[in-house]
């Protein structure tokens, strides 16, 4: 199931109910992926994106480490049980993850050689980032998953990188649990497009 990009904009949504299924291939996944890296805008051309897929036994292990991570904070055993069955129902039971990081480095590099907007490539950053995130969001419910965003970083950021072996220059933003959506998300209400759109001619 392929939809087109007016579909998959409208039918994104935040499914907390994933299972362990693909429509598509793991190939047809990291295609998907590539694609945006390649294509998506940021400033100065930077492509300070970086993206971590976890599949199988990795996606897993995501989140038996946020599970720990979040163990150790969790005010009683009672209030980490109903956060354990969160992550295991809505994150954990899907297909895969998806880490989005900014790689400073990148970052720290422009702000070097653009001084009079040092305090803007952060910023900018954050722009580019979020494009990536929904780019992936939208090609991800194009083929059939279900997905939601989630934000346990800081949290979570040093055993990820100890468990990938991955850079420190790269800061985790998001991770992306995906699979196939058991059940219907919530209603989404709108406000008025008029009170959210002028149209000048």
């Amino acid at each position: 199931m392929k939809k087109n990009l007016r579909d998959a904009i409208k039918d994104r949504r935040t499914y907390y109910q994933l299972q362990n299924t693909s429509p598509v291939s793991d190939e047809d996944i990291q295609s998907i992926i590539e694609h945006i890296l390649l294509y998506a805008p940021s400033s100065f051309n930077s492509q300070s994106a970086r993206m971590v897929l976890l599949l199988k036994e990795n996606h897993t292990k995501m989140w038996e480490i946020t599970k720990e991570e979040l163990k150790k904070v969790s005010k009683s055993e009672e209030a980490f049980k109903a956060t354990e069955e969160k992550v295991n129902t809505a994150f954990a039971s899907g297909y895969g993850t998806i880490l989005f990081f900014e790689d400073h480095s990148i970052i720290k590099g422009l702000q070097s050689n653009f001084p009079n907007m040092v305090d803007k490539f952060a910023q900018w950053s954050e722009h580019s980032s979020a494009i990536v995130q929904v780019l992936t969001w939208i090609g991800l419910e194009s083929v059939g998953f279900g997905a939601s965003l989630q934000h346990y970083n800081p949290l979570i950021d040093d055993a990820v990188k100890k468990e990938w072996n991955l850079s420190q220059d790269w800061q985790l933003v998001a991770q992306m649990p995906f699979g196939m959506p058991v059940g219907e998300p919530s209603e989404k209400t709108h406000i008025p497009l008029e009170e959210r759109l002028i149209v000048v001619e």
